[in-house]
């Protein structure tokens, strides 16, 4: 069985989505839930489904890393899912999970990613620079914003009324369908 965190910052939608879809899958188990809100819709969403939810801080993240990495693999945790998780992970924290740690990104990346790409930022710029399709990018992080490996990408049409909030709503679209995707096929090349 894979022993999965799934790390998020906000309303965690995303969250609880990769939770209800593997809730009765043998193959993996959602052992944590992790934020740096203690107020996050996540928190609730969790609980919901009785996870277990650690709430780690910036301050936390960066200096006492090596103690929630021996935290992590004492819990035997095979792979950490970002669903929002909007605090870049220290270089040591991706070193100790390589290849474990997968994101999702709401453009198609290598465009519109890095520091300060997320959520509505994307949306409006993608819109403001009058792209004709947008999508998402699920991939592995690396030590860089957005540049790990790519374990897929969908993509949608950017219409010409479009808004930044309808352009959310189709990248939220494809993240429900495509995230619990994409997490299958890594779980055939981890078992």
């Amino acid at each position: 069985m894979i022993n999965t965190a799934i790390f998020a910052s906000g309303e965690g939608t995303n969250a609880e989505n990769i939770i209800k879809h593997f809730n009765n899958d043998s193959r993996i188990k959602i052992k944590l839930v992790i934020t740096n809100k203690g107020d996050a819709g996540v928190v609730v969403r969790a609980e919901k489904y009785k996870k277990n939810v650690q709430i780690i801080s910036r301050e936390a993240l960066n200096n006492y890393t090596a103690k929630i990495i021996e935290f992590l693999q004492g819990e035997k945790i095979d792979l950490i899912i970002l669903a929002g998780f909007l605090l870049k992970l220290p270089e040591a924290f991706v070193k100790a999970f390589p290849n474990k740690i997968v994101n999702i990104h709401p453009a198609l990346l290598p465009k519109y990613g890095g520091k300060g790409m997320y959520g509505m930022n994307v949306h409006n710029a993608v819109i403001e620079n009058k792209e004709t399709e947008s999508g998402i990018t699920i991939h592995f992080v690396n030590e860089e914003y957005d540049k790990g490996e790519i374990i897929l990408q969908q993509k949608c049409v950017v219409d010409a009324n479009e808004t930044p909030e309808t352009l959310a709503q189709k990248i939220h679209d494809l993240e429900y369908a495509y995230y619990p995707k994409a997490i299958e096929k890594l779980i055939k090349t981890i078992i």
